[in-house]
């Protein structure tokens, strides 16, 4: 395999040697420059400019141009050529061009002949030719710069060319006339004075001279390569190829995230599967295939077979690469402990060689994981010369800005804002390093930093309870900075979506969402594994409402054995609350009752460490960036003191939550979780319904009932219009007793200003499709029409309450509660 020229290369060379010459016409020079240009720029040039799917075609085109000529048939033969007869198109010129290298001796003239044919002199060999007399040449037409991309293309052929060895020339010339053969047939159609031997002119020649001896000097030349039977698939490559190739796979692999496409990777495995040499990279690439696809012993043998390899040859200079891959791996697959104890060593190693940007790559993960698993490194604070995280993140800042890693300063400042949410510090701290943040992003234009910013965004507003501000981030990174983003970056923010449309009760939506999710890009084992926890977590809360709790039983069993080294802690959470909303439902509130409080010991313990962020993504690129959507201890400690309000609240003692339902607002308003502060309000105005303190409930849930509907939680928004229903129905009975039953206008005011709170409630439940909520609404409409002696539309209450009961809950094969 030759180092950089390839048969194809040759090719190339043709068809720029067409646009010097004027053969392309109009129609063609705009496809056939972006041809040339796809094929000859370096592939990070057009990254950042073509979306991820069209990159992968142009990856799987350039394999197929380095191993079949056809590929330029399909290109160039829909194209006259303009500089020869009619009915020849530019794939016949080709051809004229390629057949006329009829020999080794030719192959040189063509290369030799490179730069007067296609470079402009310079300046200084034009100086050169007027010192020594020689007139300037005639203008020839279009000259290429030896600037111009395509100018030092041809300049590069012609220098490798001039500095191959005779032998390596001959492994060229055969490997162009095994790459040329295939157009054998076509071109002696075309001319009919084409011989069997055409291919060499010297063999033609000496035809007469040796006679029948000719195919045994074929054979001595040029092997059994033009024979019939001949098996030898050696591709017709160069090492630049397939390194550039190699380089462009791990490259996407890194930077978005995925797995390379089955088509190209089958492709590029038959390009070098006779290779004499495997390249190093190619173990590398084995090894992130492997990763992605959750074939944990399968990675690490081939990351070690990829740093043995390199070891060889650069001495102990990657070490701490090797250490910083193998402790993602370990985190990756659950080895949180042995991940700890590699990365420390990284650290270690790093700081031996000087190695900057490995040191700070391996501190910003070593604090990611801190934020994740914070029992495990809690006691290296004190042992250890990391440091705390403010301190830790001060460095990387600092020292990212003096090196120039934009990606890991970006990181480092939204770590600061997520880390003074997660300290409950002002708002208007986190917005600031929020801000500083996207200014670097803009300034220096790192996309891939564009995703966790929003993300983090995205918590900032669901923080503030503001829906609405949520759901047009999410929707403006999904449509304008999807493509250029780290996968998994768009697979959490997508299902993110699909869980803000199924909290409204729009399940079909949430559904079609997470299927409009490319099938390809789930190859990827934790992807898909990350696609089907949220499908089934929208499926679970939409049984539950439904009163389906055998099949959420079923879910549940699965769901349930999935622990925070698998998946983020807070769906872990989430999981655990609706398996307690399902012990609920089915009447056993004693096992639901002891869940939380098993839970909330766990939580009460971890007040002062931040709940683990979602894991990163595991790439170069991905594993800098800062955790989103995560939860902290003090959001897991107020969401279960709310469950254990309703819980108690279910089972007959309301006064019991009246402390628990005080705590939990107290922790949202000092952490400023004002969606779950609102939620507080309500269980509150519960407890004091129960207490016979209605007008305090009532002016509580007036006043928070706007801000929840902000946050567009429809079930907790029916919860509160519930409570308020009974905070006004109490009112009544008040009136009464106090003597203003004889007046009538105020009490039936708030009779009415309580039916329409009910009936809001009924809206909320029946587009969460809670059929057991809504029976409870219908029930509670009944008993106040009864109670103003309006027995027609009890009636009528009474039958809708049975029709929906028969229509979501009395379904055979569906469980009861």
């Amino acid at each position: 395999m030759l180092r950089y020229l390839s048969p194809s290369k040759i090719a190339l060379l043709a068809i720029i040697e067409f646009y010097i010459e004027g053969a392309l016409g109009n129609d063609a020079m705009i496809p056939i420059i972006d041809f040339l240009t796809a094929h000859l720029l370096d592939s990070s040039v057009g990254s950042s400019l073509a979306a991820p799917a069209d990159q992968w075609r142009r990856a799987e085109s350039a394999i197929r141009l380095a191993a079949s000529i056809h590929r330029f048939e399909e290109v160039l033969a829909a194209f006259p050529a303009v500089d020869r007869l009619p009915g020849r198109n530019l794939w016949d010129r080709l051809l004229e061009k390629l057949w006329a290298i009829d020999s080794l001796h030719a192959l040189h003239d063509f290369f030799d002949e490179l730069p007067s044919r296609c470079l402009a002199k310079t300046k200084k060999e034009l100086r050169e030719m007027a010192e020594r007399g020689e007139p300037p040449p005639p203008p020839q037409g279009v000259r290429l710069t030896v600037n111009s991309p395509f100018g030092s293309f041809v300049r590069k052929a012609h220098l490798e060319f001039a500095k191959l060895h005779f032998d390596h020339v001959a492994e060229l010339w055969k490997a162009f006339v095994r790459y040329r053969q295939p157009t054998a047939a076509y071109w002696r159609r075309r001319n009919p004075n084409h011989g069997r031997l055409s291919f060499d002119a010297v063999l033609e020649v000496g035809q007469g001279e040796w006679g029948s001896k000719t195919n045994d000097v074929a054979v001595a030349a040029y092997g059994r390569m033009l024979l019939a039977d001949d098996q030898d698939p050696a591709p017709p490559v160069s090492v630049d190829d397939v390194e550039s190739l190699l380089e462009f796979q791990i490259e996407q692999v890194q930077r978005y995230g995925t797995r390379v496409p089955q088509n190209v990777r089958n492709q590029f495995r038959q390009l070098i599967k006779n290779c004499r040499v495997t390249p190093n990279l190619s173990h590398y690439l084995n090894f992130t295939d492997s990763w992605r696809s959750g074939e944990f012993p399968s990675s690490f043998d081939d990351l070690h077979r990829y740093f043995d390899y390199t070891m060889q040859s650069r001495d102990r200079l990657f070490y701490q690469y090797a250490l910083l891959n193998l402790g993602i791996v370990q985190s990756d697959f659950g080895c949180h402990k042995e991940a700890v104890a590699t990365m420390l060593e990284a650290i270690a190693t790093a700081k031996e060689n000087r190695d900057t940007a490995c040191l700070n790559f391996a501190l910003n993960w070593f604090f990611q994981l801190s934020l994740a698993h914070p029992h495990l490194v809690h006691s290296l604070e004190d042992s250890s010369m990391l440091g705390s995280g403010r301190e830790l993140l001060a460095f990387l800042r600092t020292k990212a800005k003096e090196t120039g890693m934009w990606i890991l300063w970006s990181s480092a400042l939204l770590s600061e804002a997520k880390l003074a949410l997660l300290k409950g510090d002002s708002i208007s701290t986190a917005v600031e390093s929020m801000v500083r943040c996207y200014h670097v992003i803009a300034e220096k234009n790192v996309k891939s930093m564009i995703g966790p910013h929003h993300a983090l965004s995205i918590e900032l507003w669901d923080r503030l309870g503001i829906a609405a501000m949520s759901a047009i981030t999410n929707e403006v990174f999904l449509r304008c900075h999807a493509r250029t983003s780290v996968y998994d970056d768009r697979l959490r923010l997508t299902c993110r979506v699909a869980g803000a449309l199924a909290s409204r009760g729009r399940y079909d939506e949430a559904f079609a969402r997470l299927e409009a999710i490319d099938p390809d890009a789930l190859r990827s084992a934790r992807a898909e594994q990350y696609w089907r926890l949220c499908r089934a977590l929208v499926k679970l809360r939409r049984d539950l409402h439904r009163n389906d709790l055998d099949s959420a039983d079923a879910l549940l069993a699965q769901l349930l054995q999935h622990g925070p080294e698998d998946v983020e802690p807070g769906i872990v959470l989430l999981v655990h609350l609706l398996h307690v909303e399902a012990l609920a439902r089915r009447g056993d509130f004693a096992a639901a009752l002891a869940k939380v409080d098993d839970l909330l010991s766990a939580a009460g313990s971890r007040t002062t460490h931040a709940s683990p962020p979602e894991k990163p993504s595991g790439t170069a690129a991905s594993a800098t960036t800062t955790p989103t959507g995560a939860t902290t201890d003090t959001h897991a400690l107020v969401r279960l003191l709310l469950v254990k309000v309703q819980l108690l609240s279910a089972t007959g003692s309301p006064e019991r939550g009246f402390t628990l339902a005080m705590r939990a607002a107290s922790l949202a308003w000092r952490a400023r979780l004002l969606a779950l502060l609102w939620q507080s309000c309500g269980a509150l105005a519960g407890v004091l319904n129960s207490l016979g303190e209605f007008a305090a409930a009532e002016r509580l849930l007036v006043a928070a009932l706007p801000r929840c509907l902000e946050a567009e939680a429809v079930h907790d928004a029916g919860l509160l219009f519930s409570h308020l229903a009974d905070a006004r129905v109490g009112l009544v009975g008040a009136m009464r007793r106090d003597g203003y039953g004889r007046k009538g206008s105020e009490v039936g005011v708030m009779l009415a200003k309580a039916h329409a709170a009910l009936d809001r409630a009924m809206e909320c439940f029946a587009a969460m499709e809670d059929a057991g909520k809504q029976c409870e609404m219908l029930a509670k409409k009944a008993a106040l029409y009864r109670a103003e002696g309006d027995m027609v539309r009890a009636e009528q209450c009474a039958e809708r309450y049975l029709a929906v009961w028969q229509e979501e809950v009395g379904v055979v094969g569906r469980g009861g509660g």
